[in-house]
């Protein structure tokens, strides 16, 4: 009974942090229609930035915002001064950033190194919660509570915002939002800090679960991509829904089954797929 208790708890805390990198991912791909490969690289560049900020500032939460913010800026800068040169060309799009990931993922082994660096988890969640004879870290509820908590705020900024009823009309129809005078430009911007900024954020809240290490990107981008085709593109509530079945089937593959681990996780993305192209959320574009 305390391994389905303890390995639940496990996934619910995976899935929270995988909506944090997913949800700005989905958004993204939604609105741009831009497959940014860049994505996982930004989360472990969170991570490492987390691991410099905490040297000066002592606080995983500040040090979760102003990476964040950091890494929104690179975001915001790249999608400005590279991606915005190549609307309409999808390829290049593609390659442009899994070449920005590759560059990413060398500068941080040349700067960080390349042992595993561990973020420190708050004093104040150090213990674990014990209920009755089970203990579990006090942490990963509390990235729980994060992600519930992100999901909540997205979905308010997406419904009972101009900001997101703008988003919203982009990705359902980006031709009629051009024609009734959406600042495409800007939104494409704005969105891809967001996203961003919840990347890197996500990199350093992740960081006592995870740690900071060369190949963090590579690991966490896969399960982003599932997320997405899973939940469907665009669609908050997919991105929600998704991470949190992506993490239960991945935990539990590779504790039940770790050498069937990958056929546990891609399969039922294929089932979906083949039955809901479009994912279990998402809509038809006009």
């Amino acid at each position: 009974m305390q391994f389905w208790v303890i390995q639940t708890l496990n996934s619910l805390a995976l899935g929270g942090l995988l909506f944090l990198l997913a949800s700005g991912f989905s958004l993204i791909f939604g609105l741009m229609r831009i497959a940014n490969l860049t994505h996982g690289a930004l989360f472990m560049l969170g991570a490492y930035f987390g691991v410099s900020i905490l040297k000066v500032v002592p606080n995983l939460w500040l040090a979760a915002l102003l990476g964040g913010l950091a890494v929104a800026l690179l975001g915001g800068l790249f999608e400005r001064l590279i991606l915005r040169r190549l609307i309409g060309n999808e390829l290049g799009q593609v390659l442009v950033t899994l070449g920005v990931a590759f560059i990413i993922a060398d500068l941080c082994l040349v700067v960080w190194g390349g042992d595993p660096i561990p973020l420190p988890t708050p004093a104040a969640l150090q213990q674990p919660l014990r209920f009755g004879e089970l203990a579990f870290p006090a942490y990963r509820l509390v990235v729980i509570a994060i992600a519930v908590a992100t999901a909540i705020a997205l979905h308010l900024l997406m419904e009972r915002t101009r900001l997101g009823a703008m988003i919203r009309a982009g990705v359902d129809d980006m031709n009629m939002a051009r024609a009734v005078g959406i600042p495409v430009s800007r939104l494409f911007t704005t969105v891809f800090c967001l996203g961003a900024f919840l990347a890197g954020a996500g990199g350093i809240i992740g960081g006592p679960m995870l740690s900071a290490y060369p190949g963090l990107d590579a690991d966490m981008l896969p399960l982003a991509l599932i997320v997405v085709m899973l939940g469907g593109v665009g669609s908050l509530v997919g991105a929600f829904v998704g991470s949190f079945i992506i993490g239960f089937i991945y935990t539990f593959g590779i504790a039940l089954a770790p050498d069937l681990a990958y056929v546990i996780l891609f399969l039922p993305m294929i089932v979906v797929i083949a039955f809901r192209p479009r994912g279990l959320f998402g809509r038809i574009a006009a």
